[in-house]
């Protein structure tokens, strides 16, 4: 597991921008793994700057997205389907027929997770996921639990998931309850993982992944089986309250 501790959030996403852009450099047609949420938020716009100056390309990429709220209209605001268009997907070249976001609108959930997994399969799998952790240690939707599941599913959101993501809401009544996510086995299956981590207030997590000690309920210390994980996070997410 490889540790690059940056300055600040701006610096942290000048990094993660620097290995999407070196992943798409070195295979134009790769597939990339995207994440939602306010800490890749920096590392879309600096894509999107890098992409505006003609410094890459993503004519040839494919992406999957790791979740979406459940259910959802894809109009709302707070659907990661919006949140990506809004953040990346109109600003940068990516054929639309490339894209791929779990489909918060299916009437029938289960279908859709078994055909997302199907998508993935066919497309060789993720060369590089993105991933953002939770306060809880989520990844993914991945909620804390003695039993986690492998492949994209529909999950029920922990209180404290909905607590951190209310404040993107009118109100917490408005937060969904569920959510269709990739499974931890799907996300070790990607070549490269980039984990991002931001704030005083995921130093705690950040620490228990660090301890290199597998625990469910602390699903992203699961990535310490993987063999290529590049852990970016600011100063603040690696000493806490020591800096």
């Amino acid at each position: 597991m490889r540790i690059i501790v940056c300055k600040n959030y701006e610096d942290m996403s000048r990094a993660a921008a620097k290995l999407v852009a070196s992943q798409i450099t070195l295979k134009p047609d790769c597939v990339l793994g995207f994440a939602t949420g306010s800490t890749p938020i920096g590392l879309y716009k600096e894509l999107c700057a890098m992409y505006g100056r003609g410094e890459i390309d993503f004519s040839a990429v494919t992406s999957f997205n790791l979740d979406e709220y459940y259910p959802i209209r894809k109009s709302n605001p707070e659907s990661y389907d919006y949140f990506m268009k809004d953040n990346l997907f109109s600003k940068v070249n990516i054929p639309s027929e490339n894209i791929h976001i779990p489909d918060g609108e299916t009437e029938v959930p289960e279908i859709e997770c078994l055909n997302y997994e199907k998508v993935i399969e066919s497309c060789g799998g993720i060369d590089l996921q993105i991933l953002g952790i939770g306060v809880n240690g989520h990844i993914g939707f991945n909620e804390p639990d003695i039993n986690l599941s492998t492949k994209t599913h529909v999950t029920e959101l922990s209180q404290s998931t909905i607590d951190a993501n209310s404040r993107f809401f009118d109100s917490e009544d408005e937060v969904p309850r569920k959510a269709i996510t990739m499974g931890v086995s799907t996300i070790l299956k990607s070549k490269k993982i980039v984990l991002l981590a931001s704030g005083k207030n995921k130093h705690a997590v950040i620490k228990e992944l660090l301890d290199e000690k597998v625990n469910t309920n602390v699903p992203a210390t699961l990535l310490n089986v993987h063999r290529d994980v590049t852990i970016i996070c600011d100063e603040e997410a690696y000493y806490g309250d020591d800096i």
